[in-house]
């Protein structure tokens, strides 16, 4: 039997045991809680951290790439700066960040898109208006010039004419681009007539050399007839305003293999090759055309080519030089949108530059509408043949203080070519003379027109003010040259 002394000493000993026991658990529960303290202020430090970096991510983001990004809808070449920490690229908030660029930059073009639809929606009713009163002028202009014969007054309704024309094509230029109707019907008419129709309409057409090497007879189809005048007018605009006021813009009517190339070549200042590329994308019709791309204030006529390209299918190209160190435009015209016209039932304009071909088996063509008695192709007005062409249009530069020519226009169709020798001024009773002439004369063949047209033959009032028009300013600038003398 055990003694009370061992019973006592035992149960001190299984005590320190325990105690013992109980303080290394103690002690381990102690470091574990340290350590876990310093695990919880690590991840406590690791999401400040990470917090601090979203938030300065999101504000990199609103400050620096929505903005960037918004501008990058109507400025390509605008770049957006990326994520503020590299690392987070692929990351899922990565991810959610380009998403949020994406959603923007959608939902501003869609935005943009809508408001530039309202604008254009505004600008062509606004330009419908102006066009319906500058025809009302036209018409009053027109009146005035029928029912007065005094030459200064003609003189003057013609340069009032010339003006009203320019200020119609500049609104139907912008109701073009706006996506309205080109605004005139028309009936087909001689290529040619389409192109120094064109030229009627700039304020510098005196300066624009027009040579036709195109076969007698080369017309346009009805809907293609107007188109063709716009384009051309535009090219030759930026052409004459680009380039020195001493120098001429050269035009070449050409056959080639798909149809007809009407080239404008001018000796201005180029473009660079971001110009020209921009250029060519507008003409091409390709990209969709907003106001706010072109420009303050707007530069509309590449834009409107662009719309009457893609509608009517015709091509434009802007993307080459110049031979003279300028631009060269390139207008085709497919074989589908030609037609033919006898020029012994339907000449082309008086005024229009005669074409170098000869007729069939190499006879002259007929004088009275192209050639000559002697069978030899007359020259373009304003263009002067050198004594050895190769063949190619040779360029003059127009010199400031030369003595105006004689128009071509007011030549007799069998009259010889005057001689290089300067003629005698003319006296001002004599110039007003010729104006008061051709003051009656124009008014009494308006007249029968008229007469024509009651009879239900003439052309509708949009033909005459097409077709005839352009070869009533031309004549113009010429009555103008010979009062000047």
């Amino acid at each position: 039997m055990m003694e009370l002394p061992d019973l006592v000493a035992g149960g001190l000993a299984a005590g320190t045991l325990s105690a013992l026991a109980l303080g290394g658990g103690l002690l381990r529960l102690r470091r574990q809680q340290t350590r876990q303290r310093a695990e919880i202020a690590a991840l406590r430090t690791q999401l400040e951290g990470s917090v601090r970096a979203f938030t300065a991510e999101v504000e990199h983001l609103a400050d620096r790439r929505v903005p960037a990004a918004a501008r990058q809808v109507a400025h390509p070449h605008v770049a957006e700066p990326g994520p503020l920490q590299p690392l987070t690229t692929g990351t899922p908030l990565g991810i959610a960040l380009e998403n949020v660029v994406l959603a923007l930059q959608s939902e501003v073009a869609a935005q943009r898109t809508r408001v530039d639809a309202a604008a254009q929606a505004g600008m062509r009713g606004a330009t419908r208006e102006i066009q319906a009163a500058l025809y009302r002028l036209q018409d009053a202009l027109r009146g005035l010039q029928q029912r007065y014969d005094d030459p200064e007054l003609a003189q003057t309704l013609f340069r009032l004419d010339h003006e009203n024309e320019q200020s119609l094509r500049r609104a139907q230029v912008t109701a073009v681009v706006c996506g309205a109707w080109v605004g005139l019907a028309r009936e087909e008419s001689h290529l040619v007539d389409a192109v120094t129709g064109g030229q009627a309409r700039l304020a510098g057409y005196h300066r624009v050399q027009v040579h036709n090497h195109l076969e007698t007879g080369t017309a346009l189809v009805s809907h293609a007839v107007e188109p063709v005048a716009i384009i051309v007018a535009e090219l030759l605009d930026n052409a004459l305003r680009h380039s020195a006021p001493d120098t001429d813009v050269v035009v070449s009517l050409e056959h080639v293999h798909h149809g007809v190339c009407v080239t404008i070549d001018d000796a201005g200042l180029g473009m660079t090759r971001d110009e020209r590329d921009r250029a060519q994308r507008l003409v091409a019709g390709d990209d969709l055309i907003l106001l706010t791309d072109l420009g303050d204030p707007p530069r509309m006529g590449l834009a409107a080519i662009g719309r009457l390209t893609r509608q009517f299918d015709l091509g434009v190209d802007v993307s080459s030089a110049s031979p003279y160190g300028g631009v060269r435009a390139v207008l085709r015209v497919d074989s589908h949108l030609l037609s033919r016209l006898d020029p012994a039932d339907r000449p082309p304009a008086a005024s229009a530059p005669r074409t170098t071909r000869k007729a069939a088996a190499d006879r002259p063509a007929p004088s009275h509408a192209y050639g000559t008695e002697s069978g030899v192709p007359e020259a373009a007005p304003g263009h002067h043949e050198p004594s050895d062409t190769d063949g190619l249009p040779q360029r003059r530069r127009r010199s400031p203080a030369a003595a105006p020519e004689e128009s071509p226009a007011l030549r007799p169709a069998h009259s010889p070519a005057p001689s290089p020798a300067p003629s005698p001024a003319r006296r001002p009773e004599e110039a007003a003379a010729a104006l008061g002439a051709l003051q009656s004369g124009t008014a009494a063949a308006r007249a029968a027109a008229e007469n024509a047209g009651a009879d239900g033959h003439g052309d509708t009032p949009a033909d005459r003010t097409g077709e005839t028009d352009h070869t009533h300013h031309t004549d113009h600038t010429d009555i103008e040259g010979e009062a000047a003398r």
